[in-house]
């Protein structure tokens, strides 16, 4: 019998309990299908058990009445994938998605058509319709209650917001978009509209968002502490498309709707105009801010960067020849996503692994406990010497047990710090050390086994389900330090007799991986990324391959033989204006894959291979290299055009090139790794 969702006011429900799912972002048409499979296990490793997807209308229908569901764009096989990974799915069918998409995903022909889209036209409706019908026709029976993954839909984007119609024509429009999903075919338990800045949700589950910068914005110097590190029940966040207006407050009754997010930044898209490069620790203490502030769902937006398809009449990415305020990469779409565009795994993966795991297994319970945020948490974003914190906790069985979260942290600020701050509410009370850059939440009160955990100084990580259950957490911030006895208060000084406790330092948490095997689960501790494909399990990486389990892994595995790096050649070829150009010779490889790092100094560069145009990316420091995998190639042989950023160019870089005369142009370093696949189960 297919699995069963529903929504309270304050969660999700799967089966009829508390459920607590981590969502992730991946566009199918920015992916090559070939890699669908690998890249959706790669998620699935890293806590994420909902996918979701846009489907881009100009991407299937660029030439009006020619529809392409082939390669890349064959959504079928893709929600087939989903399927066959154990992965629910959110199918996010516009019509309009935005996703830094020429003309936010409408086709061209659609704007010629001598109507207004995204509104009540009946002409423009037509056209959606028509659209509705072909996208359906590839999943119809892939929903849920066929036993497939797709769980939700979200309508449109932004609606009301980053244009459309607000108000009650807003409202309307909304309805009547609904109404023609479901009349379609469209049948799920979850339907979803964007709920920030104004937007209109029709009485569909409002789905929030987040950023830790905002590469849209026009301004090119460091802008204004995030709202999102601040804990508060505000829902909104007013920089979201604020390229498109100011937006306003929410349009809904929070009251009604559990604090669902879908669109956390994974990571930042560059633009030209503006290039902030996020850091692993930023999107952390972002997902932890909102956790405190009361979300239920973790919705990542990228979760997996792309690579825009090739339009066979246009450049398919947003600019502003279409009509947009910010020129993006013709081609890539990395975001500094939690995985890049070529499937290579960043360091930000393993920090937000730190909340999916815990979700996990402690997110059932956790939904039901409610955001409490004291009187004397600072609101203002610009407030850098109060501490921001907040309780989520229940009361069960006379018992108050919940969690106390602590946020220290601002991207780009230095905060107070704040020596034997104590936290108290009612009998439980926490004296900690605080640092500029802490952000960590603690329990108390948590049942463990038999035993009751009256406060702990470290965070829970998971659970291991073998006969005698093994409670993992690790150290944070305040427990660096500490000696293993001052890390736990039990009731009575009791320990639990029915389970174990496993301390980790915070880095081998963030490099920790949860499989099952034979009936029984390990944590799996290794510097390389980590897939279970059924009963078989794979690592993958660049680097030292070493792992450990714990308990011991019953089998010896095999290391992979050691391959030779490629050697690359870089030669200067001819140069026309403010363009250099090299010819690179990769040479051969062996191995999973190979990532060719190219560090320059520039403004863009741009990728060829026998004359057609690969890649492209963006300058956005001096250590962030242009990296592509030679996996996606059949050629050893590249072109590489780098165009100069002159001195006096008006864009925000946070870390700028060396500039020769006033400009910078050339190619300072080219390197390459050899990434191995090893199978240790």
């Amino acid at each position: 019998m297919p699995d069963s969702f529903d929504f309270t006011p304050k969660y999700l429900t799967r089966n009829g309990e508390p459920w607590f799912p981590v969502m992730g972002e991946i566009h199918y048409s920015r992916c090559p299908a070939d890699t669908w499979k690998d890249e959706l296990l790669k998620m699935k490793a890293g806590g994420v058990n909902v996918v979701s997807t846009y489907t881009i209308w100009i991407h299937h229908e660029e030439i009006e009445g020619a529809w392409d569901f082939t390669g890349c764009r064959d959504l079928r096989r893709f929600v087939e994938t989903c399927r066959d990974c154990g992965l629910y799915l959110l199918l996010r069918i516009g019509p309009w998605c935005h996703g830094e998409v020429r003309n936010g995903g409408f086709p061209d022909w659609l704007l010629h058509k001598g109507f207004e889209p995204r509104t009540n036209d009946d002409r423009y409706f037509g056209e959606v319709k028509i659209w509705y019908s072909r996208i359906y026709e590839q999943i119809a029976d892939l929903f849920v209650k066929d036993n497939g993954p797709i769980i939700g839909v979200q309508i449109e984007n932004e609606y009301g917001h980053c244009g459309g119609m607000t108000g009650e024509a807003g409202e309307k429009h909304m309805k009547r978009l609904l109404a023609l999903a479901k009349k379609t075919g469209f049948d799920v338990p979850l339907y979803t509209a964007t709920g920030w800045g104004g937007a209109v949700t029709a009485g569909m589950i409002p789905v929030m968002g987040g950023y830790v910068d905002a590469p849209w914005d026009q301004r090119t110097t460091e802008i204004e502490p995030s709202g999102n590190y601040v804990i508060t029940h505000e829902r909104n966040d007013h920089a979201i498309g604020s390229d498109f207006g100011s937006g306003g407050g929410i349009t809904f009754d929070p009251e009604k709707y559990p604090y669902l997010t879908a669109e956390l930044g994974g990571g930042l898209e560059p633009t030209y105009k503006r290039r902030p490069v996020p850091a692993a620790r930023d999107i952390g203490a972002e997902t932890l801010v909102k956790l405190a502030s009361g979300v239920n769902l973790l919705g990542y937006y990228m979760y997996h960067g792309g690579t825009n398809p090739k339009g066979r009449l246009s450049t398919l990415q947003e600019s502003k020849a279409t009509g947009s305020l910010n020129d993006l990469p013709e081609l890539s779409y990395d975001f500094f996503a939690p995985i890049g565009e070529y499937g290579r795994i960043a360091p930000v993966y393993g920090e937000l692994k730190l909340y999916s795991l815990f979700a996990a297994d402690f997110g059932s319970a956790f939904c039901r406990m409610a955001p409490h945020i004291p009187e004397d948490n600072p609101p203002d974003p610009e407030n850098t010497d109060d501490v921001r914190y907040s309780w989520r906790y229940t009361e069960k069985d006379g018992l108050t047990q919940g969690y106390l979260f602590v946020n220290n942290y601002v991207r780009h600020r230095h905060m107070k710090e704040h020596p034997a701050r104590t936290f108290a509410l009612g009998t439980t009370s926490f004296t900690l050390n605080l640092h500029d850059g802490d952000y960590f939440f603690l329990p108390f009160n948590m049942r463990t086994g038999d035993a009751l955990l009256e406060k702990a100084l470290v965070t829970p990580l998971c659970i291991l389900h073998n006969d005698k259950p093994v409670y993992v957490f690790y150290r944070n911030a305040v427990s660096e330090t500490s000696d293993e006895k001052s890390l736990y208060s039990f009731k009575n000084g009791t320990y639990p007799s029915d389970a174990e406790i496993l301390t980790l330092t915070r880095n081998d948490a963030e490099h920790a991986y949860k499989i099952s095997s034979g009936g029984k689960e390990y944590l799996i501790l290794t510097g390389a990324s980590l897939v279970q494909d059924g009963g078989s399990v794979y690592l993958y990486g660049a680097g030292d391959m070493t792992f450990t389990s714990y308990p011991p892994l019953p089998v010896k595995p095999v290391h992979p033989q050691v391959l030779k790096v490629p050697d690359i050649e870089a030669k200067r070829a001819e140069s026309t204006g403010s363009t250099k150009t090299y010819e690179l010779s990769i040479g051969p490889w062996s191995g999973n894959d190979c990532y060719v790092s190219l560090y320059y100094y520039g403004n863009c560069a741009r990728l060829y291979e026998n004359g057609r145009l690969v890649d492209d990316n963006l300058f956005c420091g001096k250590n962030i290299p242009f990296q592509f995998g030679m996996k996606r190639y059949t050629s050893r042989i590249f072109r590489l055009e780098i165009d100069a950023l002159k001195e006096t160019d008006d864009v925000y870089l946070e870390d700028r090139p060396v500039f020769d005369g006033g400009t910078a142009c050339s190619l300072v370093k080219a390197s390459a790794e050899i990434e191995y696949k090893m199978r240790i189960i």
